[in-house]
C-alpha cells in the first residue's frame, strides 16, 4: 500500500461530481495501489462520529451517467460553526478535531470537490499541513486559469436547449420571453448560451446594462418586423445606477434558471 486518500464532495450539485470520484479512485487504487475513502457528506464527515467508507473500482462502476454525487453534499458556510456540551467551539478546535479524526483513519492527503466555500475550507487544512488536492466545481466557469470547470458545458447545453424551446413560443405568442440563468458574479453561461441559443439581448454581470437600451433593442427588432425578442439574464446582471437585490434562499433556488415574459 503507497497511502491512503480522502475525498469528499461539498456546496452545491453540479454535473460530473461521480464521474471524478470514479477516476480518482480506478487511478489510484488500479495504477498507484493506494486506498481512497470517501467521506460522506462534505467536511461533515470528518467531525464527530466519521462518517466514511473506504472505495474500490467496483464500488465506482457505472458512475458515470449518474447525478447528483455518492458521497452526498453539505452547505460549506456551515463547518465551523459548532457547538461542544452547549459550547460554541473556536475554529481552531474544529479544524483539529477534523485533522485529528484523519489520522485516526489513516488519511494521508484529501481531495476535495467543490466551489469557491469549499476549496476555502480546503485552504485552511492546507495550511496546518495537510496535503489537498482541490478539484474546481463550478458551473459558472469563474475561476482563473481553468479553461473549463466541470459542470459548465453541461449547465450551458441545458440552457441552450431551453432558449430553442422558447423561440417557437415567442414567436407564436409575439412575447419578449426572458431566461435567467446561474452566474451572479460570472456571465459564462448567459454569454455562451446566448450566442448558441440565438439570443437577442444578453445581460452579464460583468457590464451594467441600461434598461432603456435593452428597451430601444426591442423596439428596434419590433420595427423591422421581429414582433419577439429574446433576452438572456445573468442573475447577477445589474441595472446601472443600482446594486443587486439578493433574495432568500427560497426565492432564489425559485428563481435560477427559469424564465418569464412581457
Amino acid at each position: 500500500m503507497y497511502g491512503t486518500i480522502g475525498i469528499l464532495t461539498g456546496g452545491g450539485d453540479a454535473p460530473g461530481l461521480n464521474a471524478v470520484i470514479r477516476a480518482v479512485v480506478k487511478t489510484a487504487t488500479c495504477e498507484h495501489g493506494m486506498r481512497v475513502i470517501g467521506i460522506e457528506d462534505g467536511f461533515e464527515g470528518l467531525i464527530g462520529a466519521t462518517q466514511t467508507r473506504l472505495l474500490s473500482a467496483s464500488d465506482v462502476r457505472g458512475l458515470l451517467p449518474r447525478g447528483g454525487t455518492i458521497l452526498g453534499t453539505r452547505n460549506r458556510g456551515n463547518f465551523v460553526e459548532r457547538t461542544k456540551d452547549g459550547v460554541k467551539m473556536s475554529v481552531e478546535s474544529v479544524y483539529q478535531e477534523a485533522i485529528s479524526n484523519m489520522r485516526v483513519l489513516g488519511i494521508d492527503a484529501l481531495v476535495v470537490l467543490g466551489g469557491e466555500g469549499t476549496l476555502g475550507i480546503a485552504t485552511e487544512f492546507h495550511q496546518r499541513g495537510v496535503p489537498v488536492c482541490g478539484v474546481p466545481k463550478t458551473i459558472d466557469n469563474d475561476l482563473a486559469c481553468t479553461e473549463l470547470t466541470f459542470g459548465f458545458v453541461t449547465a450551458l447545453d441545458i440552457a441552450t436547449e431551453a432558449l430553442d424551446r422558447l423561440h417557437t413560443t415567442a414567436e407564436s405568442h409575439d412575447r419578449v420571453m426572458i431566461l435567467e440563468v446561474m452566474g451572479r458574479h460570472a456571465g459564462w453561461i448567459a454569454l455562451h448560451s446566448g450566442i448558441a441559443g440565438g439570443a437577442d439581448v444578453i445581460l452579464i454581470p460583468e457590464i451594467p446594462f441600461s434598461m432603456n437600451v435593452v428597451a430601444d433593442k426591442v423596439r428596434a427588432r419590433d420595427d423591422v418586423g421581429s414582433n419577439f425578442s429574446i433576452i438572456v439574464v445573468a442573475e447577477g446582471a445589474l441595472e446601472i445606477g443600482h446594486e443587486l437585490i439578493y433574495q432568500n434562499k427560497g426565492d432564489a433556488a425559485r428563481c435560477a434558471s427559469s424564465w418569464w415574459y412581457w
